[in-house]
């Protein structure tokens, strides 16, 4: 169930998890100023767990319904919550990307499961 997607979505969480880790800097340059670099770093780390548990899961064969729906969840959030604070101007459009990619991520997930 989901072993493809579980790989790219765990890459894709993990990397975009340690990059403001290695690089505040650039990832500041990317996404827009923000206020509260501790809250940055919490988010972060919190996605780079998702991501390198949704590795784990792939490389063990293990990506069951409990995997599924973290990895469903998660992506989910992550679309509320940037829409909503995109719509009300606290973090910058670039955020959109992300919604387009955590979208694509669940009707694939929906693919799989269905296809399961």
């Amino acid at each position: 169930m989901g072993p493809t997607v579980a790989l790219v979505q765990g890459i894709y969480l993990l990397v975009t998890g340690i990059w403001p880790l290695l690089s505040m800097r650039t990832f500041l340059a990317a996404t827009g100023p923000k206020t509260d670099l501790w809250l940055v770093k919490k988010v972060v780390l919190l996605l780079a767990v998702i991501g390198a548990m949704l590795i784990y899961a792939q490389r063990t064969i293990n990506v069951n319904p409990p995997v599924a729906f973290l990895a469903i969840v998660s992506a989910a959030s992550l679309v509320v919550v940037e829409i909503v604070y995109v719509l009300e101007k606290v973090i910058s459009p670039i955020y959109l990307g992300d919604v387009l990619i955590e979208i694509a991520l669940i009707i694939w997930w929906v693919i799989a499961l269905l296809a399961a």
